[in-house]
């Protein structure tokens, strides 16, 4: 009988089983080709301070653009595309892979607790008025970012000492499973257990709270502003209305992105815990296809973000125009 899997581990029997067919081999590499440039365009684009964002808005956005790119690098690129098209690679030993296992946890948390906490800044700046002086600040979102990378980095690192080598060839360890213990071990289990409330159910939780409480405040203000404008609500626009209209799409539109492609992954694992499925019969099993439908869309949403902006952002979308043309015309000028 297979012992049961922890929501984590399900995401390791992601990256050492192997992936095959058609789609997953032309996914990942297209995934990569758009997500690699995309991410750095708008780290570039966004670091000049041109889009009209606050320093510490501005901040947050890197910080996510700059984490969904590692991302790409380790969840897609070291994991997905060399496991499809280089089999024999030497990033498959066990220690590498015991390595990439723990980058991939890590930089997919960072990914994720990125959002949490610009959907968090977005609360604060919008419905706590005297907390917003303190908080929105660049050096508070210098402090929160560091934080978020250091604790999830320190989070995953049992993560590296969770797998055994499947074969050993020529003295050399290959491939990773789950060592034993991590099924019967009271630290293991809890660990397992903290780690899945960790990512995604906890952030998944926060944002959906946060943006609930937000549209309640802004439903409440914009009745009592109106009421106070009286008549001349209707016949002049109101800035402070429109700056929050913006700053609210643009909040809305990221975290409804990550709720929206991470709910697949989510309601694998729940159906999974409900109905022990595994193992799967093969890969055409509609269990298996969910879960690596999940994965695929778990991973788009790192590379998403991007066109949020150019769809949300006016100014971002002329400095993306204006982009390519850039490292030409700074060259005539020299």
């Amino acid at each position: 009988m297979t012992p049961p899997l922890s929501g984590r581990e399900l995401a390791g029997l992601e990256m050492h089983e192997p992936v095959t067919g058609p789609v997953y081999a032309i996914y990942y590499p297209v995934l990569a080709a758009f997500g690699v440039p995309v991410n750095i365009v708008a780290i570039v684009i966004l670091s000049q301070g041109k889009c009209g964002l606050s320093t510490c808005i501005t901040y947050y956005l890197v910080a996510m653009a700059a984490a969904d790119l590692v991302v790409v690098f380790t969840g897609v690129i070291l994991n997905r595309i060399v496991d499809i098209y280089f089999p024999g690679s030497y990033l498959l030993l066990t220690p590498a892979c015991r390595a990439k296992t723990a980058l991939v946890y890590a930089t997919r948390d960072i990914s994720v607790w990125m959002t949490v906490t610009f959907t968090f800044d977005r609360f604060v700046a919008i419905c706590c008025r005297r907390l917003k002086t303190a908080y929105c600040t660049k050096r508070t979102a210098a402090v929160v970012i560091s934080l978020v990378i250091t604790l999830n980095c320190l989070k995953n690192i049992p993560w590296y000492f969770v797998y055994d080598p499947i074969y050993i060839v020529n003295s050399l360890p290959w491939y990773c499973r789950i060592r034993p213990a991590f099924y019967i071990s009271p630290a293991w289990l809890a660990f397992s257990f903290l780690d899945c409330i960790a990512t995604p159910f906890l952030p998944f939780f926060l944002i959906l709270l946060l943006n609930a409480l937000t549209v309640r405040y802004i439903i409440a203000a914009s009745r009592v502003r109106r009421a106070l404008r009286g008549n001349a609500a209707e016949r002049s626009p109101d800035p402070e209305m429109e700056n929050r209209k913006k700053s609210i799409i643009l909040l809305f539109s990221i975290s409804g992105n990550f709720i929206l492609l991470w709910l697949t992954y989510i309601v694998h694992y729940l159906y999974y815990r409900i109905t022990n499925t595994y193992p799967y019969s093969g890969y055409n099993d509609p269990v298996y296809i969910l879960q690596e439908t999940g994965y695929m869309l778990l991973l788009l949403s790192c590379c998403s973000n991007t066109f949020i902006y150019a769809v949300t952002q006016s100014k971002f979308r002329k400095e993306l125009v204006q982009f390519p043309t850039k490292p030409f015309l700074i060259c005539l000028r020299k």
